[in-house]
């Protein structure tokens, strides 16, 4: 099973220590960073991948959705909050779960199955010989060879699939989709992009030039794409 690093985000310290409670049992879930609030969540979102947000919506400063709101690119969401009349705006933000203080360790594991399970909207013949796989977009599924794949791009929760003939959306995160490519053929170059090897034409700076787009190449990313392009 897949590992989910996550990070705690609420400014109650009995909240918190509940939920790393409830994080220390459950083998796939570790704990990256607990956090008093937004501000300070956003600070290791912006340092270290993240896959799950255990986010409280009333907190001092800045609230649970306005730190959403703020963010282009944030990873699966469970919104953790004692006031069910938020719960239609957290959907809306396209957040995975919405848990209902006090909720049990039982609800609370539910809810992270949930983050695990859209995995599935991707489904992959996994080897690097395989040609293609399966993407779920809006509401069917479509074939995508991965050698028609130019680069992925993240956005909040979604992705845009951008091949030689068109452009495929998705509901996942570019950490999930990344986690389905052959590491062969495709490397990350920016927190929010994904690359083809074989469809990079040059570099230059901290820029490169893919498919006649030139995209940022983030400093934490470039020794591995030099190492790909070797």
């Amino acid at each position: 099973m897949m590992n989910i690093n996550c990070i705690i985000v609420d400014d109650e310290p009995i909240a918190r220590n509940i939920l790393k409670t409830y994080i220390d049992q459950v083998p796939y879930l570790t704990l990256t960073a607990s956090c008093e609030d937004a501000f300070e969540a956003m600070q290791i979102l912006s340092k270290k991948d993240i896959d799950l947000l255990i986010l409280d919506i009333n907190m001092p400063r800045l609230s649970g959705f306005e730190m959403l709101r703020s963010l282009k690119i944030y990873p699966a969401v469970i919104i953790t909050s004692a006031y069910p009349e938020y719960a239609l705006e957290g959907f809306e933000l396209s957040v995975t779960d919405y848990l209902l203080k006090p909720f049990s360790f039982a609800r609370f594991v539910q809810a992270t199955e949930k983050v695990i399970n859209r995995t599935s909207d991707v489904t992959s013949l996994t080897k690097d010989e395989d040609l293609f796989m399966m993407v779920k977009s809006e509401k069917k599924l479509t074939k995508i060879f991965f050698d028609d794949i130019s680069y992925v791009e993240a956005y909040g929760n979604y992705i845009f699939i951008h091949t030689s003939q068109e452009r495929i959306m998705s509901k996942q995160t570019l950490i999930q989709f990344e986690q389905q490519l052959p590491a062969s053929k495709f490397t990350r170059i920016h927190k929010s992009y994904i690359a083809s090897v074989k469809n990079i034409k040059f570099i230059e700076g901290n820029e490169l030039s893919i498919s006649g787009k030139k995209l940022p190449v983030g400093k934490v990313y470039r020794e591995n794409l030099m190492k790909s392009l070797r």
